[in-house]
């Protein structure tokens, strides 16, 4: 079964596909604010398409941070962003294939 994504939803994935791995990281590279993101996320996560994990206290604290959460696309994420990239054409052209 395809899911079908919202545009923001979609961005966010793709996004991920690309390295983009944590909230703060995925805003700065859709322009998407918090209160669209995070949301965004949760669902991901709860429909299978993404995981997600805690970095450890001591590595954030090592970098004078709080600690970050990261995500992960699954492989049912990767052809839900590969359907969403073929139902949004400009996805493929909004969000570079390489960053820095």
């Amino acid at each position: 079964m395809s899911t079908r994504l919202s545009h923001s939803a979609a961005l966010i994935l793709k996004a991920l596909t690309l390295g983009f791995c944590f909230g703060l990281d995925v805003m700065e590279m859709t322009g998407l604010p918090s209160g669209t993101v995070y949301p965004a996320l949760r669902r991901l996560e709860r429909d299978g398409l993404v995981t997600s994990h805690w970095e450890p206290e001591q590595e954030a604290t090592r970098n004078g941070r709080p600690a970050r959460r990261y995500y992960q696309v699954t492989p049912e994420g990767t052809s839900a962003a590969l359907a969403a990239t073929e139902r949004y054409p400009l996805l493929a052209r909004l969000l570079p294939e390489n960053h820095a």
